[in-house]
């Protein structure tokens, strides 16, 4: 077996069994339900909210310190948060609990940072595109296997919304020794040279030449200096971000579409609830299996298209997926019958997969080497700021305090507004384009009107 596949699926691997979470898709009502004296309107004022800051304060040290610590620490570290996460929710009932809970689940979610920019840091870059795709295909697989589990569980009444959790926190204790996985001792000296240089703050090109074969690597001596790391940290921001265009485009529609994604999947089960209050059809479990089930599909393919095509025509395909998921996301803010409901999220998620993954492997394929975590983390970063932006002004007491309903409205409208960011752009550089192909055409035309002249006049 090759050596990038074999690290592919060996990620891929961990990557399941970490989305292997079947208490997920009912966590509103385990929250809210007969274990606790918890209301859904505390789960929305005053327990979701700090996930979102949580999750926000603690990347920002996640994504400056993951290629430096190297991916698999960050990696490990995660599985230990979540065995503390799922243990706090099985044997605590107060609010203050709770809250302790969304932080250190904020921390969980942060981390995957690690995850995702991990495999950048072990194959070449003409495989980028294509293990983006199976690496979060593999996510998606595993959030679709725990949601059906979850569901055959749940309507067969063979298990609890409480007990749900023993599975999740079991398969959370097994990724602890899953993430300790070592890779072969070559790639292991390789890594950790590397570490050792950017830590020290100085490029570790040098050390990206050794091929995959040397046997021994030299790992230098070098004292770690802030100053020298900090300047390192600025030169890969500025080499991303004002250098080059094709970053900016896709990271901020990454960011900004990362934003509105997450705040939809944490209150789309408010919404459910307040659609359904009688609980008639709860099949939240089905509804998020077939999106990951089609997420991951849609990942996959998305590893195979063409990425030529996707970044020349990049503004417009942004500002169409921007648009179809504002209308979706409107349309279930008006809804009142459950299933168009399931089945406009499921639509709304897997358009988002598709361009998540496109999104992810245009902009790694642009970054230096040892830049993986800091601007795929900046990103992150940006898009939980928006989020917070979002809670505060849609959710807060100190904003609009809208329900369920309206909050989704103000989403749909928010990703109608993202669209129109990239119309703009879009629009003008059709323009353009248009103007200098006419004007490249009119000299081609005037010298063919020329010729058709003195061939008429030889003639005569």
């Amino acid at each position: 077996m090759q050596e990038w596949l074999k690290i592919s699926l060996m990620l891929c691997t961990f990557g399941f069994f970490r989305e292997m979470r079947p208490s997920e898709p009912f966590v509103t009502e385990f929250l809210s339900g007969e274990w606790r004296d918890i209301t859904t309107e505390q789960l929305n004022r005053e327990v979701y909210p700090i996930g979102t800051y949580s999750y926000l304060a603690v990347l920002i040290v996640v994504f400056l310190v993951t290629d430096m610590l190297r991916y698999k620490i960050i990696i490990i570290f995660s599985a230990c948060i979540g065995v503390a996460l799922w243990s706090l929710m099985l044997w605590t009932t107060s609010l203050a609990a709770l809250q302790v809970i969304q932080v250190l689940y904020g921390t969980y979610m942060a981390a995957e940072v690690a995850y995702y920019t991990y495999i950048y840091a072990k194959i070449d870059r003409d495989k980028y595109q294509q293990v983006t795709g199976n690496t979060r295909a593999a996510v998606l697989s595993g959030r679709f296997l725990a949601s059906v589990i979850g569901q055959a569980l749940v309507s067969t009444k063979a298990m609890d919304l409480r007990q749900l959790n023993y599975i999740t926190l079991g398969v959370s204790s097994s990724q602890i020794a899953d993430g300790d996985n070592p890779v072969d001792e070559t790639n292991a000296n390789l890594s950790q040279a590397r570490s050792n240089t950017v830590a020290s703050g100085m490029h570790p090109e040098s050390l990206n030449d050794r091929s995959p074969g040397t046997a021994n690597v030299t790992v230098p001596k070098t004292r770690f200096s802030c100053h020298r790391a900090g300047r390192l940290l600025w030169a890969h921001f500025t080499a991303a971000y004002l250098r080059n265009m094709t970053v900016v485009q896709w990271s901020l529609w990454w960011s900004l579409a990362m934003a509105g994604f997450i705040q939809v999947q944490i209150y789309v089960q408010l919404l459910w609830h307040e659609i359904d209050q009688d609980q008639e059809y709860l099949y939240n479990g089905g509804a998020e299996a077939l999106l990951t089930l089609f997420g991951a599909i849609s990942a996959i393919a998305a590893g195979y298209v063409a990425n030529r095509i996707f970044e020349q025509w990049a503004l417009w395909i942004l500002t169409l997926c921007s648009a179809l998921q504002g209308g979706l996301i409107l349309y279930s803010g008006f809804s009142t019958n459950i299933w168009a409901a399931y089945v406009v999220y499921i639509l709304f998620g897997v358009l988002y997969m598709f361009m998540i993954t496109m999104a992810s492997a245009t902009v790694a394929k642009y970054l230096e080497e040892d830049s993986f975590g800091l601007i795929f983390g900046i990103n992150t970063f940006i898009a939980l700021a928006f989020q917070s932006i979002l809670t505060v002004v849609v959710i807060s007491e100190s904003g609009l305090m809208l329900s369920p309903r309206d909050q989704f409205k103000v989403y749909g409208g928010y990703f109608l507004a993202l669209a129109l960011v990239y119309f703009i752009p879009a629009s003008i550089s059709s323009v353009r384009y248009c103007r200098r192909q006419t004007t490249e055409a009119e000299p081609q035309m005037a010298e063919g009107r020329e010729v058709k002249e003195e061939s008429d006049f030889t003639r005569f």
